[in-house]
């Protein structure tokens, strides 16, 4: 351990891996934000403080069991030549999965029914959102600890990087959550994000790799227009002096 602290390549590898687990944390932050802004706020914030628990825990068991979760890599079935693993299957089944539930969430958006607006969500809604958590957690988790195997060699590291990863990421997760709550144009971009994440997913499941730097880089950039019209719309509601 002393050696490790001491160690700057350590230092280097942790802080490298810290950046990445927060990057690829932003889709798990998305997710969570979506699915949680159809039940009240304080059940809100209780399956958004239990899906990040559950984030660091289901992370920390994967890197407990390295030996099993490498041989996840290695393929158990050919699907048109193409041989899939079952990190592969794991993976499109998680993205078909965000590509449905967003398609749902859009079309509900677009939909906008009156009567359901009244509603309250019962406690199985609220059983239902961390049930979805836990299988989008298990899939992101999934994709996180493996990336963070072929970074770095120490699990001290990988512990270390994915818990700073999971605090800042609880610390993010609530601002993110009442921002898309109160900005539905924000939380139809949201959905759209999720669509298209969901798609890499599948991309990535099928060998066919598409570089995270394009699909973070249109978040940015969109994420960046879309804060520009919030502006733009709370100073027309000023009223002029």
């Amino acid at each position: 351990m002393m050696q490790l602290i001491t160690s700057p390549e350590a230092w280097a590898a942790l802080l490298t891996l810290t950046a990445l687990e927060i990057v690829l944390g932003i889709d798990n932050v998305i997710f969570l934000s979506v699915i949680v802004s159809r039940i009240p706020p304080a059940q809100a914030k209780r399956a958004r403080q239990i899906g990040l628990l559950l984030a660091l825990v289901f992370r920390i068991l994967l890197l407990s069991i390295l030996v099993w979760l490498i041989g996840l890599t290695q393929p158990v079935i050919s699907v048109s030549d193409v041989a899939l693993s079952w990190r592969d299957i794991i993976l499109i089944g998680g993205g078909l999965f965000l590509i449905a539930k967003a398609t749902h969430e859009i079309h509900g958006e677009v939909e906008a029914r009156e009567a359901e607006a009244g509603d309250r969500p019962s406690a199985s809604a609220f059983f239902w959102v961390i049930v979805q958590i836990i299988i989008i957690d298990l899939v992101f988790s999934l994709d996180s600890i493996i990336t963070a195997i072929g970074m770095a060699q120490d699990i001290e590291i990988m512990i270390a990087a994915v818990v700073i990863a999971c605090v800042i990421m609880y610390i993010s997760s609530g601002p993110v959550a009442r921002f898309v709550a109160e900005h539905p144009t924000t939380k139809m971009l949201a959905l759209a994000f999720l669509v298209l994440i969901g798609v890499a997913l599948v991309a990535d499941g099928f060998k066919f790799h598409i570089p995270r730097g394009y699909i973070y880089f249109a978040i940015a950039f969109s994420a960046a227009v879309e804060a520009f019209n919030v502006m733009a719309k709370r100073n027309r509601r000023k009223p002029a002096r």
